[in-house]
């Protein structure tokens, strides 16, 4: 019997093959894009784990100040304290490789910069090199061909790894000598190149400690210092030891191996899981085109199922019949779907990166790296969603009457529609939606919109039966509409099909839509509040790992002197290690207080009302949410970083409380904004790494000449004594800062965009087949119509107003389900996955055009495949009930 079976199933195939062609593609793309996002991301994150441990090595300990860095008195009793056999001192900083075209600027507003060029980041390591081979082997110096053994303490000597060698236009063999430039602190230093390091990660560049302080200025702190334990030592022995030591301070975090691998791990996951939930929303669509396909096959095979039924098949063998062809295309489909997601995740590594736009694994040029368990896990899924997507057409196939198929009367009676197996997945799809994130991924929130899709398709049954009794009289006095309306009465199955068919492709196309366009809408009114100033300057070149470069103390009151500036503020940016187990937090000092107090966007602005002892902060969303801080709480923990200010450790340390929360876009893992003039009562340094300028409106200078101005104004601000040659300036409009961060947001957005276009064309091609499925079943039918009296055109009448009329339904329904999932993602998934809120808001022209979009290719698909049903062939296959 199974042989007889087999052969059938061939037969079909082989009459139409477009049919398993169409499902096996919607199964190919959707395994595809899964298995692609999830192998981009996990080579990402392995090369750039791999990256952090060729450039910090192996110790076994790091130690680093939560603010700044770490006194150089410490390195000392560090390197003597019990069971350490190395201490290994680093410090760090970032400079800027020009381009080749430096210095030619652009005209005009939007963007210009003088004396320096945007160019590639370079992070320079300065350490001891009679040390380095035994605690960070890949950043070993190896000496040119020409170099001495003194150039590993010269002052003037660099040693590059491969990247960045590549940035500087160099062959990998370049000769001792050749000359290095960059920018360091707006400051343009030149070099010599005197040999290379193993360091496989982005731009590297390696010093003598004592070299790159020089250059820095740098004499009294470093930025961390790396420890080996002694054979047998413990590791807690030995860091019960360290905190004992008289140069101790209570801002000093003890790092075990590995952290930033997981930090940086942490930091990305959110954002992976989402691509890959995302990536397979074209799965689900697949496995709805792969039940409109198997459905148009069995209202097509009825006849054939039900001579199987008379010749002997079992129900079960009818329906496991159907489940063998889904199972054998989900296979195929799946097997090319891992094919061909290898190949795309080659070419987005090839030509894009690891990043995908997220900006995490920025600069990381990752190889391939293939998972077998991983492959078959997306294989699987896609296996299971395609014999999900043929149960119900399997159920229809055994549930087929034998007798009645043959006479072509029909599939048996409708059962009455239910509504609370709706009721009951909504209420459950709300309360998950409360329900707090997972290790920082909101797992509950991505099964409540599974609830949510799957009560509203529940929910389709009773609500057509629900309009159908609302319907006026006059409408059923008319024979056509009376035609229509009373087969949905009677085929409500088959409607519900035709109706769920939209709202399954629409709802989720819906749901992105709204939540890129909340996102971007909020994106923008965030850009315009922290960009109050219409220009920006800051120095060209970073200055270490805890600041961007700076520029002299005095450049801010000099530029607001200057003719035509009707002031000018300045602004600096930290960064703070709060804890170990968490990325680093920014720290940004602004003019906060006060008549010209810069304003944030606020989610809970200050209260005046609120008045007490201790310095006033103002966190981001993300630090409220992971520090579980609120308006008017204590912070001990920042009082501790900044307990390194006080020079007597005796002295009580300022307290901190929260005064406002704030709306941040760009840390994801939290921001501290602190006022100026609070920061330097702390003892901070009074230079600015960024100022901001408000031009007078009359007269108004021109940007070149406010450029002039201003250089001349930082460089007759430098301290005496200080270099003569000023630092390199770079300058930015707001205009140019919002076009900037906008195409940023949209390359993040683009793999969005590829998935959301995807699922929307896998979703229309399964409306095309399901309206298809639905008319090409009733060939008999309006064949007997046609014996009836009625012409072909009344009869293509009737099947294109059954295609507006449920496909606009299901437009409706799939919006406001999209809707809903839309407040999910924006309301609970953002927020858990990224800490960060942002207000919804509706397209209504994109969603008014999209949903035109469905209706236009419903309808026309049910008036061609009625064109197709209601020819010769109609009037003669009711001969055969005679």
């Amino acid at each position: 019997m199974w042989s007889l079976l087999c052969t059938f199933s061939w037969q079909e195939l082989r009459r139409h093959p477009w049919r398993a062609a169409t499902a096996w593609v919607a199964i190919l793309l959707g395994v595809a894009l899964g298995f692609a996002v999830h192998v981009i991301n996990q080579s990402a994150l392995d090369e750039f784990s791999r990256a952090v441990r060729s450039v910090g090595g192996q110790p076994d300990l790091q130690l680093h100040a939560m603010q700044g860095g770490l006194p150089l008195a410490l390195y000392r009793q560090v390197a003597q304290a019990p069971g350490i056999a190395r201490a290994m001192p680093w410090i760090e900083t970032s400079v800027l490789l020009p381009r080749a075209d430096a210095g030619q600027g652009l005209d005009g507003p939007t963007r210009q910069t003088r004396g320096a060029a945007q160019g590639t980041a370079l992070r320079v390591l300065g350490g001891d090199a009679l040390l380095m081979a035994a605690v960070a082997p890949a950043l070993m110096p190896r000496l040119a061909e020409g170099s001495s053994r003194l150039d590993l303490f010269a002052p003037d000597a660099v040693f590059l790894n491969a990247a960045a060698l590549q940035a500087l236009h160099l062959p990998a063999n370049a000769p001792s000598g050749t000359p290095v430039t960059w920018l360091q602190n707006g400051q343009r230093q030149t070099l010599r190149l005197a040999g290379t390091v193993a360091a496989a990660a982005g731009p590297v560049a390696v010093m003598d400690i004592g070299a790159l302080q020089d250059l820095m200025q740098q004499w009294d702190t470093v930025d961390r210092i790396d420890l080996q334990l002694a054979d047998g030592a413990a590791r807690s022995d030995a860091i019960a030891a360290l905190r004992k030591l008289p140069g101790w301070q209570p801002q000093i975090l003890v790092q075990q191996p590995g952290d930033e691998q997981q930090r940086v791990g942490e930091m990305s996951r959110a954002y992976r899981v989402n691509l890959t939930v995302l990536a397979l929303v074209a799965l689900f669509t697949g496995a709805f085109l792969v039940f409109s396909v198997l459905a148009l096959s069995v209202a097509q095979r009825a006849p054939q199922f039900a001579l199987l039924a008379v010749l002997g098949t079992t129900p079960r063998q009818r329906m496991g019949l159907v489940l063998l062809e889904a199972l054998a295309l989900g296979l195929l489909g799946s097997v090319a779907g891992i094919a061909a997601g290898t190949g795309l995740a080659w070419l987005a590594l090839h030509w894009l990166g690891g990043d995908l736009g997220g900006g995490y694994f920025a600069g990381v040029s990752p190889a391939l790296q293939w998972n077998p368990v991983a492959a078959l896990v997306f294989g699987l899924l896609g296996v299971a969603a395609t014999v999900a997507g043929a149960w119900w057409p399997a159920r229809q196939a055994m549930e087929l009457p034998p007798a009645a198929t043959l006479k072509g009367m029909g599939g048996g009676t409708e059962s009455r529609a239910r509504a609370w197996p709706a009721v009951a997945l909504l209420a459950a799809s709300v309360l998950l939606a409360l329900v707090p994130p997972v290790a920082g991924v909101p797992l509950a929130a991505y099964v409540a919109v599974a609830l949510l899709l799957l009560g509203g398709m529940a929910a389709l049954p009773w609500l057509l039966a629900l309009l159908l009794r609302s319907l006026p009289p006059a409408l059923l006095q008319r024979a056509l509409p009376l035609l229509a309306v009373e087969r949905a009465r009677r085929m409500r199955r088959a409607t519900t099909v035709a109706v769920g068919g939209v709202v399954a492709s629409l709802s989720l196309a819906v749901a992105l839509t709204v939540m890129v366009t909340s996102f971007r809408s909020s994106m923008m009114e965030w850009l315009d509040a922290v960009l109050p100033a219409p220009w920006y300057v800051r120095a060209a070149g970073g200055s270490s790992r805890v600041d961007a470069a700076l520029l002299p103390a005095r450049a801010a009151g000099a530029i607001g002197a200057l003719p035509g500036v009707e002031r000018a503020q300045a602004m600096r940016t930290g960064s703070l290690q709060l804890l170990t187990d968490q990325p680093a937090v920014s720290l940004l000092v602004r003019p906060l207080h006060g008549p010209q107090a810069q304003q944030l966007p606020w989610v809970q602005a200050p209260d005046p009302k609120l008045v007490r002892e201790g310095i006033a902060v103002y966190v981001s969303e993300a630090i409220a949410q992971l520090y579980h801080l609120g308006v008017g709480d204590d912070w001990p923990l920042l009082s501790k970083a900044f307990s390194h200010e006080t020079k007597d450790m005796q002295a009580p340390v300022a307290s901190f409380y929260v005064a406002g929360i704030w709306r941040d876009y760009i840390r994801q893992f939290g921001a501290v904004a602190m006022d100026w003039q609070d920061y330097l009562r702390l003892g901070g340094s009074p230079q600015a790494s960024e100022i901001a300028i408000w031009p007078q409106s009359a007269p108004a200078p021109s940007f070149a000449e406010m450029q002039a101005r201003v250089e001349q104004a930082v460089q007759a601000s430098q301290e005496t004594g200080a270099s003569d040659a000023p630092p390199a300036l770079e300058f930015v409009s707001s205009l140019a800062l919002r076009e900037r961060s906008l195409r940023i947001f949209d390359r993040s957005f683009a793999v969005t965009y590829w998935l959301q276009a995807v699922a929307i064309g896998i979703g229309l091609f399964g409306i095309a087949a399901s309206f298809s499925a639905q008319v090409l079943a009733r060939r008999k039918e309006f064949g007997l119509l046609a014996h009836l009296g009625l012409t072909r055109a009344n009869i293509l009448a009737v099947v294109a107003a059954e295609g507006l009329a449920w496909t606009a339904l299901g437009a409706v329904a799939g919006t406001l389900l999209g809707l809903g999932v839309a407040v999910i993602l924006v309301h609970v998934v953002n927020p858990q996955s990224f800490h960060w809120t942002m207000d919804l808001r509706v397209p209504a022209l994109r969603l008014a055009a999209l949903c035109g979009a469905v209706v236009l290719a419903g309808t026309v698909t049910a008036w061609l495949a009625g064109r197709q049903a209601a020819g010769t062939q109609a009037v003669l296959a009711v001969k055969e009930d005679w």
